[in-house]
């Protein structure tokens, strides 16, 4: 039992980087679909340059810079270019899932380097998830820098007559929000599961995409979404550790996702809209052209 709790805690620190990143940027107004692409690109490169050189902290490290820079791309796009964010997102993804299996298929396999050392049975990022949570609370409620992400995600217009740099602003949102989007691939490839393989997230940033939704935009509620959905993707894996005989594993495989369509589903009602709107940035997902 100690064992499923650990490694419950160990996925839900990467649904908890992977979500707190999608929601700096959603705080900026910037929606990023693609969250499971940038992901994917962090893991692969991660691995990739950790195999290559026996040092995990390059891998890291790779990892971070791809996210960074694709979180600019996504940026270019969606800030400079004022096109569709959601059609940008899936370009992500879809570039991510496809150029990722082309060049990642040669390190197929296991990482073949000592694991990193844990801390009482538990990976140490997942202390580093925790402080993050901690970090960003303080920032986005508590410092003047949180109070202009929040007011370029809400009425931009206003963010700018009040003298606020919108465009920097975002991008730095947006960059920042991409560096921790591929250090959570980085820690699945490298601690989580360091073996590489086609398309090996399995649907993880969507997952953290919709507890972003689920959270109401509050980090506290995300850490407490991430536990519960890394506790159910757990279940799914090694149900017979808490519920031996409870239906198929391949049938509890899918409650995650299932619980993840049940959470935008329920968002998209008019009475979420009513009850809780307000939590949603008003200008997320919507370009911003300074007149």
């Amino acid at each position: 039992m100690w064992e499923f709790f650990v490694r419950s805690l160990d996925a839900s620190t990467i649904f908890t980087i992977a979500a707190l990143s999608e929601l700096l940027g959603q705080r900026s107004g910037i929606l990023n679909v693609g969250i499971e692409g940038v992901m994917l690109f962090g893991a692969t490169l991660g691995f990739m340059v950790a195999q290559s050189t026996g040092s995990y902290l390059l891998g890291f490290l790779a990892g971070i810079v791809i996210g960074g820079l694709i979180g600019l791309l996504h940026g270019f796009f969606s800030i400079t270019l004022g096109s569709d964010q959601v059609v940008n997102g899936m370009g992500i993804w879809i570039l991510g899932f496809g150029l990722t299996a082309y060049i990642g298929y040669p390190y197929t396999g296991p990482l073949g380097m000592e694991r990193i050392p844990d801390i009482f049975g538990l990976s140490p990022f997942f202390f580093v998830g925790v402080a993050l949570i901690v970090i960003a609370w303080f920032v986005l409620s508590k410092t003047s820098l949180g109070l202009k992400i929040r007011s370029v995600g809400e009425n931009p217009s206003v963010a700018e007559v009040s003298g606020i740099n919108v465009t920097r602003t975002r991008y730095l949102s947006v960059i920042t929000s991409g560096m921790m989007m591929g250090f959570a691939g980085a820690i699945y490839s490298l601690d989580y599961n360091p073996v590489w393989s086609n398309n090996f997230l399995m649907g993880w940033g969507f997952i953290a995409l919709a507890l972003v939704f689920f959270s109401m935009w509050n980090p506290y509620i995300l850490l407490a979404g991430s536990i519960l959905f890394g506790t159910l993707w757990q279940l799914s894996l090694n149900p017979q550790l808490v519920l031996p005989g409870l239906m198929s594993r391949y049938i509890w495989r899918t409650v995650p996702f299932i619980i993840t369509v049940g959470v935008l589903m329920l968002m998209s009602t008019k009475w979420f809209r009513t009850r809780w709107g307000a939590a949603k940035p008003d200008a997320l997902g919507l370009p911003y052209i300074k007149s």
